[in-house]
């Protein structure tokens, strides 16, 4: 369980950034790998027989 809230933490925390990022290619990197963390908390979340978590869109 406890990867599950670390990979979501860390979505959190690189959406955060992209947010205040002006460079557009260092912002989708960053985008990108929010995506990864949140793809890694859905399979993580599968695995435990829990629902897929949000989406930052549903936040």
């Amino acid at each position: 369980m406890k990867l599950l809230t670390e990979y979501l933490e860390r979505a959190v925390q690189l959406e955060h950034l992209a947010r205040s990022e002006r460079d557009s290619a260092f912002k989708e990197q960053l985008l990108q790998q929010a995506r990864s963390y949140r793809k890694l908390a859905a399979k993580r979340a599968k695995d435990y027989g829990l629902p897929s978590p949000s989406s930052p869109d549903d936040a």
